[in-house]
């Protein structure tokens, strides 16, 4: 049901899907998190690890939806896919999640850490005081405040929003411009902190360097293994799947790509490649100028600016914050870019407001960028983005698998669907991504059930919404035919 005179122009190349995969996932984890990784795990082994598998379960699911971006190349990628494998219900639930907190909130926590890493690099800017991360600017009876860095990144999210609506080449450019300065400044981290490579402190890292231990609340260190150990590892990955995540964004786009069956599939691929070898290159960073403790117990989780410091010397914090200034700023506009297309979609299917189906003038969703919009800047206010996602990555991998298992079902549903590319090692490769993230989630589960219901709760809530929707629709139709 396409009800206005517009259309999505199809001007993406590969490399352009390339950058939206890499910049979309590279956002501020990659700087913060192998902290609360080594906390959990406690060795170098581990941390390595933990990255490896979240590397390994990333691209195995890029290779997979493959072949569903070859299958369905048009705008709204894994809310498509799963309409296609199972229903308009399990569809509308991970578009309902997506907006309610995947995407948005994403937008959101990557909007704060521009800010607070700007507060680093800027302290005497904006508004005419003393902004830090800290600073309140409203504060109300009931406790409730609002500081700079919460203002600062809704101007950041509002300004790419804008920029977004005014037609994709512009989104593009920022994208392109934003993600290669990224690559080329994380290269140069890498290959400064190998330069600078201290033997002493990576023989002591490397020892033992798989025996796991864990931080206790008070402040002490416990053996763990078995049960605990994996426990431990699947807690620790909600911070490296967080870091991986949006990989799929490129897939949203699928419109405005030029030959969109193969392009799609090579863009997931090279694109989570490069980031997995980027992250695990990072984390050896890591471990060759810091020793364990300060990996754990870097002041605000900033392990990349205590690492840079040494690297650098006393100027190493003021460039790692513009690095992360360059990485979350960019990032941000592939998630505005790319999430703004399933709404999109969702509405062309009477799923989502009707406005957000129609593309302006310039052949985007403007409707749909400024409702995201919203949303995002309400998360970023409450304060509650960062909770949010830690408990939406168990369903983020739950619809993963769902997704990935759908190819088993196409396969016997639609067997004559043309399929330009399929899934590499087939039943394989496919196999292993679902049994990985199946295991994950029950880990965390059983381990941290403090991560996983509050996203259940998200998703389920979407159940009532779907049937108002419907009966709606059934309604007006009635109204319409008599």
């Amino acid at each position: 049901m396409e009800n206005n005179k517009h259309s999505f122009l199809r001007s993406l190349t590969l490399f352009d899907g390339t950058l939206l995969v890499i910049g979309s996932m590279i956002g501020s984890g990659i700087f913060i998190v192998s902290a609360d990784i080594t906390r959990h795990v406690g060795s170098a082994g581990w941390l390595i690890a933990v990255w490896l598998i979240t590397g390994l379960m990333t691209m195995t699911a890029a290779i997979s939806y493959g072949e569903l971006s070859g299958m369905y190349p048009k705008a709204g990628g894994q809310y498509v896919y799963l309409k296609e494998a199972y229903n308009k219900l399990i569809a509308f639930l991970y578009g309902w999640s997506f907006f309610a907190v995947i995407q948005t909130g994403t937008i959101a926590a990557v909007g704060v850490a521009f800010s607070k890493f700007a507060a680093a690099a800027f302290k005497q800017f904006s508004f005419g005081f003393i902004f830090s991360e800290d600073n309140k600017i409203l504060e109300f009876s009931n406790g409730f405040a609002i500081s700079a860095a919460q203002l600062v990144s809704i101007g950041i999210i509002t300004l790419l929003t804008y920029s977004n609506t005014r037609g994709v080449k512009g989104g593009k450019l920022i994208q392109n411009v934003f993600t290669s300065a990224k690559l080329l400044s994380l290269f140069g981290l890498i290959i400064a902190g190998f330069i600078v490579f201290k033997p002493e402190i990576w023989h002591t890292n490397w020892t033992n360097a798989f025996t796991a231990t864990k931080e206790m609340p008070d402040g002490t260190w416990t053996g763990i293994s078995g049960t605990a150990l994996l426990g431990g590892i699947a807690a620790a990955m909600v911070g490296s799947v967080f870091s991986s995540d949006a990989w799929n964004n490129v897939t949203f786009i699928a419109g405005e790509m030029k030959n969109p069956q193969r392009n799609i599939g090579l863009s997931l691929f090279l694109g989570t490649l490069v980031v997995t070898i980027i992250y695990v290159s990072a984390n050896l960073v890591y471990l060759a100028v810091l020793p364990m403790d300060e990996i754990a117990h870097a002041a605000k989780d900033r392990v990349a600016v205590a690492a840079s410091t040494v690297i650098f010397g006393s100027i190493g914090s003021i460039i790692m914050a513009v690095m992360i200034m360059v990485s979350t700023f960019g990032c941000n506009n592939g998630l505005i870019l790319a999430g703004s297309r399933v709404y999109y979609t969702m509405a062309q299917d009477g799923l989502f407001f009707k406005k957000a189906g129609t593309l302006n003038k310039n052949g985007v969703p403007e409707w749909a960028l400024w409702a995201q919009c919203v949303v995002a800047a309400i998360l970023c206010l409450s304060g509650k983005y960062g909770d949010l996602l830690d408990m939406i990555s168990f369903v983020v991998v739950i619809f993963y698998v769902l997704t990935i298992a759908g190819i088993f079902i196409l396969r016997k549903k639609q067997p004559d669907t043309e399929r330009p590319y399929k899934a590499f090692a087939y039943p394989f490769l496919p196999a292993l991504y679902i049994l990985l993230g199946l295991g994950f989630c029950s880990l965390l589960i059983w381990f941290k059930p403090q991560y996983t219901w509050p996203g259940l709760v998200i998703v389920l809530a979407g159940i009532p919404i779907y049937y108002i929707i419907q009966r709606r629709v059934v309604n007006t139709d009635e109204s319409s035919s008599n």
